[in-house]
């Protein structure tokens, strides 16, 4: 289940100034390396060390936007996906160095060479109504997801399932053709419940905003443009979470977000570098609250919609990609927070190519690709080709004030060349479901979550160039095809990298996108907390044993 952010648009349900939303994978996401995890601030402690996890309380995280379907599959913003994870249960999960666990599962194997997965259920999961969760309930949800009516963004991962068969109640197999290298990652999918949904139209189910799951949290009650409240599950196979309730506050402004926040009516945000380094200290801010950086596994980039007259020509791509300051962008956006990104893999991963670097800013080599384009300057030295001004609209969402100043700069950075950059802001639910999925923009400002698995065939794949696929610039290129489909069937990690490191450098010559950074996570977190252990997987993925000791339990429930 706490897979399927991998290919998450960046608008978090946590963060206030995300990437396509959350900004970094703040709390759920990985964190990298060790070395990336300095926290700023000793990890909450009870002040009587022999003092034992209690029940009760509320926790109240901040959401620049509001989720759009509590069906994961259907979902491709974060904010969505960061409240379903608390909602459902997967046969697998990351535990918190990012190695594969049972979770609904209570073992599984991989056999015949990496082609066939065998998986046994824990007995006695129970659905929010009830009913056991058994391997009917998984048969089904592959079956759904993989049904073209479905139009799952996330459909490709199951449909390479050759058979899927249910051995008895609790154990099934999953059967590949060949050696497919993301089958693990795509086991870390949310079961969906047989008797609740079968026969139902997936896409219409009232099942998206009145889940039935099998998680940690229930949905209580959702006040559409002001909050989504979970409580927690008495039933969870896990154990009752400690927190009796968390809700999400809708608040698309990011300053409105950290005066809450201040002022106590928040206990979760994601700071900005601004926040994070000039507005978060003194009595209040080191009495009550813990600050955490970190990497965070999310990439921002400004993206061409390839069906564009302009951006058909890669000589016009590389041309405004060389006329952006990359490092500028660190500085000013970031204030240092970050690093210059060249490629769609986080820093220090595996994956990344071992020798490309960020594009370097060359204005000179910008115009001239311009020139050669057919691009000529009028009287006001702006450009223009067959009488049509070089004038196009930069598309990202309202409230997200750090990629609202990225597109600024680069608006900037554009228009000493001759471009004319405009920006428009759109509600965030409109701007993903009338704009990003059906292709109606020039380019966007947006960020995708970073996943464990290298695999990046959902985002880049011609296959997904179709509305409301992961491709929505409609990026095609048959070399990259061959070789996203070749990671896929190979297991040694040396060779994957190779395909990968060629793809990269066929990106950074194309440049589709215009890879921008990657940020610092900066969550901030009330003091009254206990339970919070950072480690490689953040902070989140074990928020289930957060707990908050009774004299601090500000919000307590009421009969």
């Amino acid at each position: 289940m706490r897979n399927m952010k991998k290919y998450s648009l960046f608008l978090s349900v946590l963060l206030a100034a995300g990437a396509l939303g959350l900004f970094g994978t703040g709390f759920s996401g990985a964190a990298g390396p060790v070395a990336e995890l300095p926290v700023e601030s000793g990890v909450p402690e009870p002040r009587d060390r022999d003092e034992m996890p209690v029940d009760g309380g509320r926790i109240f995280f901040g959401s620049i936007g509001e989720a759009s379907n509590l069906i994961s599959y259907l979902s491709t913003d974060s904010a969505s996906h960061e409240v379903a994870d608390l909602l459902f249960v997967a046969p697998l999960r990351y535990n918190k160095d990012l190695e594969p666990e049972p979770w609904a599962a209570e073992r599984w194997s991989m056999e015949d060479g990496g082609k066939r997965m065998r998986f046994t259920l824990r007995k006695g999961i129970l659905w929010e109504d009830g009913t056991e969760l058994t391997a009917e309930d998984v048969a089904f949800t592959v079956r759904v997801v993989t049904d073209p009516a479905t139009a799952s963004p996330y459909a490709e991962d199951f449909s390479r399932i050759k058979e899927l068969r249910v051995l008895d109640r609790y154990t099934f197999e999953a059967v590949y053709e060949e050696f497919f290298a993301r089958a693990v990652a795509s086991w870390m999918s949310p079961i969906l419940p047989k008797h609740v949904l079968e026969g139902q139209n997936i896409r219409r189910t009232p099942f998206s905003r009145k889940p039935t799951g099998a998680g940690p949290y229930r949905l209580k009650s959702w006040d559409a443009g002001s909050s989504i409240t979970l409580a927690a599950s008495p039933t969870y196979f896990g154990g009752r979470p400690h927190i009796d309730e968390a809700i999400y506050r809708i608040i698309p402004d990011d300053a409105t977000m950290f005066m809450e926040t201040r002022a106590g009516r928040l206990d979760v945000m994601n700071l900005s570098p601004l926040q994070y380094l000039r507005q978060t200290s003194g009595p209040v801010w080191e009495q009550e609250f813990h600050k955490y950086r970190y990497l965070a596994s999310v990439y921002i980039f400004l993206g061409f919609n390839l069906e564009h007259p302009f951006f058909k020509d890669v000589r016009v791509r590389r041309a405004l990609s060389l006329a952006i300051n990359r490092d500028d962008l660190v500085k000013g956006v970031l204030l240092g927070q970050g690093v210059a990104a060249f490629g769609p893999y986080k820093p220090g991963s595996w994956a990344i190519h071992p020798t490309l670097k960020p594009v370097a800013q060359d204005v000179a080599e910008a115009r001239r690709l311009l020139a050669e384009a057919g691009f000529r300057p009028d009287a006001d030295g702006m450009l223009r080709r067959d009488g049509r001004p070089f004038a196009f609209s930069i598309l990202t969402n309202q409230g997200n004030e750090q990629r609202i100043l990225t597109a600024t700069l680069i608006q900037s950075q554009l228009r000493a060349i001759g471009v004319d950059a405009r920006i428009r802001t759109v509600e965030w639910a409109a701007f993903i479901r009338e704009f990003v999925n059906k292709g109606r923009f020039d380019a966007v400002i947006l960020g995708w979550t970073i996943p464990q698995d290298p695999d990046i065939f959902q985002i880049w794949h011609s296959s997904q160039a179709h509305d409301g696929g992961l491709n929505f610039i409609h990026y095609k290129n048959p070399e990259v095809d061959s070789l996203l489909e070749a990671a896929r069937a190979t297991p040694e990690r040396e060779k994957r990298a190779a395909l990968y490191a060629r793809v990269q450098e066929i990106l950074a010559d194309e440049q589709p996108y215009c890879f921008l950074f990657v940020p610092y996570a900066l969550p901030v977190v009330q003091r009254r907390f206990m339970g919070i252990a950072p480690a490689l997987a953040g902070i989140m993925y074990n928020f289930e044993k957060w707990w908050v000791p009774k004299a601090l339990q500000r919000h307590a429930l009421t009969p």
